[in-house]
Formats: C-alpha cells, sequence, structure tokens
C-alpha cells in the first residue's frame, strides 16, 4: 500500500507518512518528525546485520521534531563499558521467558538463540489535522524461526501545544497449540521506552523519577524485585497507573510520562533505571481462545512535570481511550 496519504484531495495533509521502502516508515507533520516505525526485515548474513533487525521497535522524536529521544540497535551499560545493551531500543514490546508446547523456550527480548519479531505488512495507516496512526501485523518467530504469536499492533501519535501523546494497543494470538505463557524480569519484558544512548554515556546522573507518591532524588531508580518478592519496594512497584521519567538529552531536560490501562494484566510490575529505560510488565498466557489486548499511552514533552498533571493524564486515558482503527 502507498505511505503518502492526504486527508484530502485539494489540500496538503497537516500529517503524513512518509516511507523509505523496506527501512522505516515516518509520521511527519511537514518536515517535522513526530516518530519512525524501524521495520527492515530479518538480515542474518552477518552477526551486526541480525542484531539491527531481530525486532521492529518505534523512534520517538522530542515534540520540536529537532531532536531524536530514543536508542537504536546500540546501547551503552553505565554498569560496565565493555558491556552494550542492544536489546533496549525505542518503544518496543517482548518477553525475556516466553514457553510453550513442548517445553519450548523463547526470549523475543535479547532474541539471541535464533528469535525474531518481524513486520509482515501494514493493515492500515490515516491521518488527519493533528495525528497519525497505524496497525501492523507482525510475526513473533521461536528458535527454529517458526510464527508461535501474531501481533496486531496500533499506534497513533497526536500533536499538542506542549507535547506528543503516543498510544501503543497490541494484540497478540497464537498460532500454536496449547497456551503460549508470557514471562520475564522487570528489566526484559513488557513494554518499555529506552532513551537515546547519551543518557548512558552523559547525562544518567540528571535523570529522576515523578511517581504517585512523590519526587525521587536524582540518580535514583525503583525496581520491583522478582529474587526477592517480600522485599519491601515491592508494593510501590506494583499496578502503578503510571510513573513518569525525566531525563536530559543534548542540554534539554525531557520528561516521558508511562501510562497502564487498568484493563492490561496485572499485576503490573515497574521497573526503572538511570540511563532511561524504564516500563512495566506482567505474567499471563495467550491461547487461540483468548488473545491477549493491551493500551498503554506515553506522554512526551520538553521541561517537568507534575504529580497533578500526571494524574489528570492518567485520568485521561482511561476515559478517553483512542478509537480503533479500522
Amino acid at each position: 500500500m502507498g505511505h503518502e496519504i492526504a486527508t484530502a484531495a485539494d489540500a496538503a495533509p497537516a500529517m503524513v507518512w512518509h516511507d523509505m521502502p523496506g527501512k522505516y516508515t515516518e509520521l511527519r507533520q511537514g518536515n517535522r518528525p513526530i516518530l519512525r516505525y524501524m521495520y527492515r526485515a530479518l538480515d542474518e548474513s552477518t552477526e551486526q546485520s541480525r542484531l539491527e533487525t531481530y525486532k521492529v521497535f518505534h523512534h520517538l522524536y522530542s515534540p520540536s521534531g529537532e531532536q531524536l529521544l530514543t536508542n537504536g540497535p546500540t546501547g551503552e551499560s553505565p554498569y560496565s563499558k565493555e558491556v552494550e545493551l542492544p536489546h533496549h531500543r525505542g518503544l518496543y514490546y517482548g518477553f525475556s521467558r516466553i514457553t510453550f508446547g513442548d517445553e519450548k523456550q523463547v526470549d523475543t527480548w535479547h532474541c539471541n538463540k535464533g528469535e525474531s519479531q518481524q513486520h509482515v505488512d501494514f493493515l492500515a495507516e490515516e491521518v488527519g489535522a493533528d495525528f497519525g496512526r497505524h496497525k501492523l501485523a507482525i510475526d513473533w518467530h521461536d528458535r527454529d524461526g517458526e510464527v508461535f504469536l501474531r501481533e496486531q499492533r496500533e499506534v497513533i501519535a497526536t500533536v499538542r501545544p506542549e507535547g506528543t501523546v503516543i498510544d501503543f494497543v497490541s494484540t497478540l494470538k497464537s498460532a500454536t497449540q496449547g497456551a503460549v505463557y508470557l514471562n520475564g524480569d522487570p528489566q526484559h519484558a513488557g513494554v518499555q521506552f529506552r532513551a537515546l544512548d547519551e543518557v548512558a554515556k552523559s547525562t544518567a546522573d540528571q535523570t529522576y523519577y515523578l511517581r504517585t507518591d512523590g519526587k525521587g532524588k536524582l540518580g535514583e531508580i525503583r525496581n520491583w524485585n522478582h529474587i526477592d518478592l517480600d522485599d519491601p519496594i515491592n508494593p510501590e512497584c506494583t499496578n502503578r497507573p503510571w510513573n513518569a521519567m525525566s531525563f536530559v538529552v543534548a542540554g534539554q531536560r525531557y520528561t516521558a510520562l508511562y501510562l497502564d490501562h487498568p484493563s492490561n494484566p496485572k499485576p503490573a510490575r515497574y521497573s526503572e533505571r538511570n540511563y532511561g529505560r524504564f516500563g512495566s510488565y506482567f505474567v499471563t498466557k495467550v491461547t487461540k481462545a483468548k488473545p491477549l489486548e493491551v493500551k498503554y499511552r506515553l506522554w512526551v514533552q520538553e521541561g517537568e512535570m507534575t504529580i497533578n498533571t500526571c494524574e489528570a493524564f492518567s485520568r485521561e486515558f482511561i476515559h478517553r481511550a483512542a478509537p480503533d482503527l479500522q
């Protein structure tokens, strides 16, 4: 299908999907980029090309469009300069501990034993005066290259004067007999956001988190403890309706607000890193009779936010979720 879509024949659209075939498609408002979907086909000709193409993800730009805010298939670890984190990239979705069938194990987070997430098709696209949306067909492949889950992923970007709203809606359907069990850990499962690698390299000590119980200290992080379930930190890291990360890129402070819809599986267990990766995950199963649908929303803006503003966004998300794209 074509990716240059006009809202009317006699007027240039305010928003447009601009496609670089086989590489990425980018939502733009005029010349201003809003987000970019990275969908190169899996290329196993070299180890590096496989690393770059083993899963799809979305890049997000600053509200002005002048600065890329998310990381690609590279990533420095703040804990060891000898270790990279290439599996953390942009806005993405996966699980590190998936099981199904005759004790089959799959990791669609690291994808380092043959697994992959592969783009199949653009199912629908739409633009309006202040938004763009698309629905994607994505196949999840096991270590043998077989499809075991089929995903329909819808991403909607809405531009507001103060920032950008990103809606992420996914439906996973089983492509195998029996149940597919989705599991992981707080750092390697669910829907998560990874900021540009500059944060890990230079500004991690300027990152802080704004949570439902207040503003954290610079560099402070909290993580649901999957090793010690009695850790007193766990209740606060469970089932937050939202979490916000404030970080610095290119000398500018930004805040990304992560909103979890109450209809998503629970408990939702949250993870934070000062290098700019945060989100939540859950444990559940997918069967042919019961697909899995999840809904998340991100808000990205320049500067800082308050608890009251975050709570207002949460209420709006719960009561005014984006309609389905047909």
